[in-house]
């Protein structure tokens, strides 16, 4: 590990690695046809963890400017993902009596799926989304978006010519946020005296329990525990006052926070008891860490026995799914055609493209009527309920659903 690079919070040096997932593309580089006979760029995949916070980090190795400019993915193409966004929607009108006189302004937008629900309710919104094609999609569904990376400078910029947020949302952003401090200090700029911050990210908890590894890949550049955001949002001025588990992403956390100084809002149970349950896990403790890697490459191993077993059989396999998660899988377990005959994926924007790293083709769902294969494998196994709900048909030939994550299990 180079000394160099310094914990992005506390700026301690990094020491220890959580993981080394060897090399791999970037997750969400996928590729056009002509670009198979082209060298393709591979970077290590090492995830380390912060001795003194506890922060788990990877090195930035492109900037966000590249990484998220064109972006691939779209939240609307996911119905339990749109129902979970409306079921939040809901919950936060009642619970804050949210109205009009309100303005909800979300960072990382997306394709405005979350803010046209509120918009339906008459609530004034606002987007911010750094990637340029999902912006335009967002602003052609009628949400005003600022098509930016959010920072310290942007958000002094909106404070001072727009209305500052009664509510701010940021959902699976947290992640890809380079420089913490700044981020999260632009948040409190943007946020009214009384105003609230929601903010969803997956729980490291449940990545190092069920050894999630597939979530890591470059894009995602943090992967935080309670503690540790407690102690990030504090630093920056914001106090966390209440905190939710989900099952979201294969378990995430909803947490909610406002100015420190603010006296209305006052922790509750769920603060204290997250942090007595993470202090429990040994989150606070390094050697519950350094323990993560040889699970990781027992599930490997575990893995490439079934998928050599199906072949073994003569069983056909595709996927389903072009998630980020499914190329860190399929790249660090070293998956390509000679297992997988193709994968689909309900995003036209990803069809007729190849996974970056494998080059296993996408088609549309239509494909697995055509071919009729043994085995699905979900790539995305955090929706696997709604997809198998989708694919009931896949029995009809006696096809099988698998998942590899967190532990292989097939269902007839």
């Amino acid at each position: 590990m180079n000394d160099s690079y310094d914990c992005r919070f506390c700026a301690a040096p990094l020491r220890h690695s959580l993981v080394d997932l060897g090399i791999s593309p970037l997750a969400n580089s996928f590729l056009k046809r002509d670009q198979l006979v082209q060298m393709e760029p591979f970077y290590p995949l090492q995830a380390y963890v912060c001795e003194s916070c506890f922060l788990v980090q990877m090195p930035v190795f492109e900037p966000p400017e590249l990484l998220f400019r064109d972006y691939a993915y779209f939240s609307s193409y996911s119905d339990s993902w749109l129902e979970h966004a409306k079921s939040y929607m809901r919950m936060m009108v009642e619970r804050f009596r949210i109205g009009p006189d309100w303005m909800v302004i979300e960072i990382g937008s997306n394709d405005g799926y979350l803010l046209r629900f509120f918009r339906e309710e008459g609530i004034p919104v606002m987007g911010i989304e750094p990637a340029e094609n999902v912006a335009r999609a967002a602003q052609g569904f009628g949400i005003p978006t600022i098509n930016n990376f959010f920072n310290m400078k942007l958000a002094l910029k909106i404070a001072t010519e727009s209305k500052r947020a009664d509510l701010l949302i940021g959902n699976n952003v947290l992640a890809h946020v380079p420089d913490l401090n700044d981020f999260v200090a632009g948040m409190k700029v943007m946020l009214n005296p009384r105003g609230i911050v929601t903010m969803e990210f997956p729980h490291l908890l449940r990545l190092l329990e069920e050894k999630q590894f597939d979530t890591i890949y470059h894009e995602h550049f943090s992967y935080f525990s309670f503690l540790t955001a407690q102690n990030v949002f504090a630093r920056n001025g914001l106090t966390i006052f209440d905190v939710e588990e989900l099952p979201t992403h294969g378990g995430s956390l909803r947490i909610y926070a406002c100015h420190s100084q603010d006296q209305f809002k006052s922790d509750g149970k769920n603060v204290s008891n997250l942090m007595i349950k993470e202090k429990e896990a040994g989150l606070a403790d390094l050697s519950r860490y350094l323990s993560f890697s040889e699970m990781v490459k027992e599930t490997k191993r575990n893995i490439l026995e079934f998928m050599i077993g199906e072949k073994k059989r003569g069983r056909s396999i595709a996927g389903y799914g072009a998630p980020a998660k499914g190329n860190t899988l399929l790249n660090y377990c070293g998956i390509r055609t000679d297992f997988i005959d193709y994968t689909v994926d309900r995003n036209p924007h990803k069809q007729g493209l190849f996974l970056p790293g494998s080059r296993i083709p996408i088609f549309p769902p239509e494909k697995i009527k055509e071919t009729r294969p043994d085995d699905l494998l979900i790539l995305p196994w955090n929706l696997k309920e709604e997809i198998m709900d989708q694919l009931r048909y896949l029995r009809e030939w006696k096809g099988r659903f698998v998942v590899l994550i967190p532990e292989i299990k097939v269902y007839p």
